[in-house]
C-alpha cells in the first residue's frame, strides 16, 4: 500500500511537470505563434480558421485511437503518439532558413499542423484512459485542478517570452528566424515531456488486451447515461468553434495589439485560472461535475459578446473578458474532464472517450468550416448603426448566441450523487457571504 501511494505521488508530480512542458510546447507552436506562422507564410483568414480548428476537428480520429489504446495499452500509445505530435515540428526549425517558395512553405506548415493534430488526438485518447485508471475518482477534481495550475503558470511565462521575442525581433526583419527558434524550443519541450511521461506509473501494465469489439461504439451512443453528454459536446463545441480560431487574428490585425499585449491578455486569463482552479477542483469533488459544467457553460456564453465592445482605442474590456474566461473555462475544463472519465466504464473507457471526443471534434469541424466560409464571404469592414464592424464581429455575436443555446442540453446530463445547480449556487453564495461578512461579536 505504501509503495502504491509512493508511485502515485511520484506519478502525479511527473504529470504536473509534463503538463507544464506541454504548455511550453503549446506556447511556442500554437495560439498566437501559430497565427504568426500563418500570417508570415501568407495564409488567408479562411486557412487560419481551419488551422486553429485542426486539433479539435481531428478528434473524429479518436475511434482508431481507441482501438490502438485498447490493443496496446494506454501508456505505450500515449508516449508514442504524443511524442510524435510534438517532434513533428522539427521541420519548422529549419523552414525559415530554406529557399522554398511561399506556397511550398505554407503547404509544409499545414502538413505539419495537420499530422501533429492527428497524432495528438491518438495520444490524448490514450492519455485520458491512462489518467482515468491512475487517478482515484475521489481526488480526480483536485488532481486536474492542480495540473491546471501548473500548466497555467508555465503557459504564462512561455507565452510572454514568445511574445516578447516576436515583438522585439520581427521589426528587425528576423520574424522567420524567431519563429524557427520558437519551433526549436517547442521540440525541446516535446523531448522533456516524453521523459516525464515515461516516469509516470502504469497501473495495469500486465493486463491482457482483449480483441476490440467495435459494436461497443454503438452501445456507447445508445447508453442512456452517456447520450445527453454526447449531444451536449456536439452542440457546445460547434458553438465554440464559430469564434475560437479568430480571437488571436482579431487582436493582431483589427485591434493592432501586437504580440506583447496579446500575451498579457493570455497571462491575465492564466492568472485567474491559477487562482480559481483549486476552488473548482474542490467543488467538483464535493458537489459533482454536472452543476459546475452547467454554471460555467451558461457563463461562457457571454465571453464572445464582450469582444463586440473592444476597439483599438478601447481595450480595457479585454481585462474583464480575461477574468471571466479564465475563471469559467477553468471550471468547465475540470468538470468536463471529470464527467468524461466518470461516465466511461473502465472496461470500455477508450471507446467512450473516443466517442465523446469524436462528437466534440465533429461539431467543432463543421462549425469551423462554416465560420471560415462566412468570414470570407462577408466584407472585412462594414458600417451598421453608425459604428464600424468587421466580419469577425459577426462570428463573435453568432458564437455567443449559439453557446447560450448549446448550454441548455447540459441540464439533461445525469451524474449520480451530484447536487443540483440551485443547491450548488446557494452553497457557493453562503460560503462567500460567510467569508466576506464578519461574524457578530457576542457578549
Amino acid at each position: 500500500m505504501a509503495s502504491t501511494r509512493s508511485a502515485l505521488r511520484a506519478s502525479f508530480h511527473a504529470s504536473y511537470a509534463e503538463g507544464a512542458a506541454a504548455e511550453l510546447f503549446g506556447a511556442c507552436a500554437g495560439g498566437a505563434v501559430l497565427t504568426a506562422w500563418a500570417l508570415h507564410l501568407g495564409a488567408s483568414p479562411f486557412t487560419i480558421g481551419l488551422l486553429g480548428a485542426l486539433p479539435l476537428a481531428a478528434q473524429v480520429l479518436q475511434l482508431p485511437g481507441a482501438w490502438l489504446t485498447q490493443s496496446f495499452g494506454p501508456k505505450p500509445v500515449a508516449i508514442a503518439a504524443i511524442g510524435a505530435s510534438r517532434l513533428l515540428w522539427l521541420p519548422m526549425v529549419v523552414l525559415p532558413f530554406t529557399e522554398v517558395s511561399a506556397g511550398t512553405a505554407l503547404r509544409i506548415f499545414i502538413g505539419v499542423v495537420a499530422l501533429a493534430a492527428v497524432f495528438g488526438v491518438i495520444g490524448n485518447n490514450a492519455w485520458a484512459a491512462w489518467m482515468g485508471d491512475l487517478v482515484p475518482s475521489a481526488i480526480r477534481g483536485r488532481f486536474f485542478s492542480r495540473r491546471t495550475m501548473y500548466i497555467s503558470m508555465a503557459g504564462t511565462v512561455a507565452s510572454l517570452g514568445a511574445a516578447i521575442a516576436l515583438d522585439g525581433l520581427s521589426p528587425r526583419g528576423w520574424k522567420g528566424p524567431t519563429l524557427g527558434g520558437l519551433a526549436a524550443v517547442a521540440c525541446l519541450a516535446g523531448v522533456l515531456s516524453l521523459y516525464l511521461l515515461r516516469r509516470q506509473h502504469d497501473p495495469a501494465p500486465a493486463l491482457p488486451r482483449e480483441r476490440s469489439d467495435w459494436r461497443v461504439l454503438i452501445a456507447v451512443v445508445r447508453a442512456p447515461h452517456a447520450r445527453p453528454f454526447l449531444w451536449y459536446l456536439l452542440g457546445w463545441n460547434g458553438a465554440v468553434a464559430v469564434s475560437a480560431g479568430f480571437f488571436s487574428l482579431h487582436m493582431l490585425t483589427n485591434l493592432r495589439t501586437g504580440f506583447a499585449i496579446a500575451a498579457l491578455y493570455g497571462i491575465g486569463a492564466a492568472l485567474v485560472r491559477i487562482v480559481s482552479a483549486p476552488l473548482w477542483g474542490r467543488a467538483v469533488d464535493r458537489v459533482g461535475a454536472r452543476p459546475v459544467l452547467i454554471l460555467c457553460s451558461f457563463g461562457i456564453a457571454a465571453v464572445p459578446a464582450i469582444w463586440l465592445l473592444v476597439t483599438p482605442d478601447f481595450l480595457w474590456p479585454l481585462a474583464l473578458e480575461a477574468a471571466l474566461a479564465g475563471a469559467l473555462w477553468a471550471g468547465h475544463g475540470i468538470a468536463a474532464m471529470d464527467l468524461t472519465v466518470h461516465l466511461s466504464p473502465r472496461a470500455e473507457r477508450p471507446f467512450y472517450l473516443a466517442v465523446f471526443a469524436a462528437a466534440s471534434g465533429l461539431g467543432f469541424a463543421i462549425a469551423s468550416v462554416a465560420a471560415g466560409l462566412l468570414a470570407s464571404a462577408l466584407p472585412e469592414r462594414f458600417t451598421l448603426l453608425g459604428e464600424t464592424w468587421t466580419n469577425l464581429h459577426v462570428l463573435f455575436l453568432i458564437s455567443a448566441l449559439a453557446r447560450l443555446v448549446a448550454a441548455v442540453p447540459a441540464l439533461r446530463i445525469e451524474e449520480p450523487g451530484a447536487h443540483d445547480v440551485r443547491t450548488f449556487v446557494r452553497k457557493t453564495f453562503d460560503v462567500a457571504a460567510a467569508a466576506l461578512v464578519p461574524r457578530r461579536l457576542t457578549a
